[in-house]
């Protein structure tokens, strides 16, 4: 049983070993020249407008955002059903309904909520 995840533990391993390795190997070789430049904020490029640090956003971005978290994750877990879908049946035709419905419900909320409307 466990020969059957030592594949998986290994690369786990391997991966978080690099991943600190590099941090730990960038902060003691990389430069440290800081300047206005660098230590300025950045946006698209320009200088900032205004000072967004206590401002409040609309609603509407994080309506954009649920938007896009459905069809991101619908499209994440329906492409690679519709490529077994013979092998799974009707059982998992059923998984994938009730998955689309559950979906549903949240497109339905959104568009309750507006978050198809650009004003």
């Amino acid at each position: 049983m466990l020969s059957e995840f030592l594949p998986i533990l290994l690369l786990f391993v391997l991966a978080t070993a690099f991943a600190v390795g590099s941090i730990a190997i960038s902060s003691l070789v990389g430069p440290r020249v800081p300047n206005p430049t660098k230590l300025g904020a950045y946006e698209s490029g320009n200088e900032p407008l205004a000072d967004v640090q206590n401002t409040r956003f609309s609603v509407k971005f994080y309506m954009v955002a649920m938007l896009f978290l459905i069809f991101d994750i619908e499209a994440v877990f329906v492409y690679p059903w519709a490529v077994v879908f013979r092998e799974l049946g009707w059982f998992g035709l059923g998984q994938m309904v009730m998955f689309l419905g559950i979906l549903g419900v949240a497109f339905i909320y959104e568009i309750g909520r507006g978050g198809l409307e650009w004003d």
